[in-house]
């Protein structure tokens, strides 16, 4: 069964657009999708999980589809506190009490943040390259010159030229990123334009734009999220049973997901995906899938 339209939920800040797949009643499952994919990298693992009899929600995050800010003037935030917030709004606009979180990259982030702060709501974790959590207070220090290298966008975006490059070419720049982050991929372009109309939501500029500067201490943050940030710069450990997926070939550089393991104290399973790029769900789905499942209670 795959993912089908949900309609959309109203919370504080946003109406959130989702899609979903399995029947209502059976253990939910919510997939997080990243920076610049949307939820059609959950199809294949979703009719999976479906299948297994899990209840599949995929919201798409702020900024990305069709979910919506209510008010013009909030801010247009993609700090990573603000999707974690969003992820805790989601689950409690449709009564989710606890729910297995499994998301890479932004949404990966959001996930890691729940599970470490709201252990109650989160039943199981998987989670793409560890512990996906920005460390703000040292994200002035420089890193190895060949991760460096792959984060020019993230530099790219810190000016008024790679803003403006963003609102003109994000297609031709999107499809670049999915492409050099997934060198592997062969499918790469051809899976590119059906995630595409989601990159022209209005906020889609802004709450990128916000994210990549916020990380690096350019941007301030939305004050409401203030208090979660706070908690967020302690790095509390995840005590909820977790599965990492390591991408073997991810064309964005950074340490081994492998030197997170003290930040997990819970059940861990670490597994290094070879050949798979930074689309772990898209590349590589039934990897991903066994990894939710391996969360899921028994049928």
């Amino acid at each position: 069964m795959a993912l089908s339209p949900a309609g959309h939920v109203t919370t504080p800040v946003l109406d959130i657009a989702y899609e979903h797949a399995g029947e209502r009643d059976a253990p939910p499952v919510i997939l997080l999708h990243g920076f610049p994919y949307n939820v059609r990298a959950f199809d294949d693992v979703s009719t999976a999980l479906a299948d297994r009899g899990a209840h599949v929600l995929a919201p798409y995050l702020r900024g990305f589809g069709p979910t919506r800010f209510r008010d013009r003037t909030t801010v247009r935030s993609g700090q990573q506190a603000a999707l974690a917030q969003d992820l805790l709004d989601f689950m409690d606009a449709l009564d989710i009490e606890g729910a297995v979180l499994a998301g890479y990259d932004w949404g990966g982030r959001a996930a890691c943040i729940t599970a470490a702060l709201h252990p109650e709501r989160v039943r199981g974790l998987v989670t793409v390259d560890g512990y996906n959590v920005q460390d703000l207070a040292h994200a002035g220090e420089p890193t190895a010159p060949e991760w460096e290298r792959t984060y020019w966008y993230q530099y790219y975006f810190h000016s008024e030229r790679g803003r403006l490059g963003l609102e003109r070419n994000r297609d031709a720049l999107c499809e670049l990123l999915w492409r050099t982050w997934s060198p592997t991929w062969a499918g790469a372009n051809a899976a590119f334009p059906a995630s595409a109309a989601s990159l022209h939501n209005p906020d889609f500029v802004d709450v990128v734009v916000h994210s990549y500067r916020h990380r690096f201490g350019l941007a301030e943050g939305d004050p409401r999220y203030q208090e979660l940030e706070d908690l967020i710069a302690h790095e509390p450990p995840i005590s909820v049973p977790t599965v990492v997926l390591e991408s073997g070939d991810d064309g964005v550089g950074g340490p081994s997901a492998a030197e997170d393991r003290d930040c997990f104290t819970g059940p861990y399973t670490h597994r290094l995906l070879p050949g798979v790029g930074h689309n772990v769900p898209q590349e590589a789905p039934g990897a991903f899938t066994e990894a939710v499942a391996s969360l899921l209670p028994p049928r």
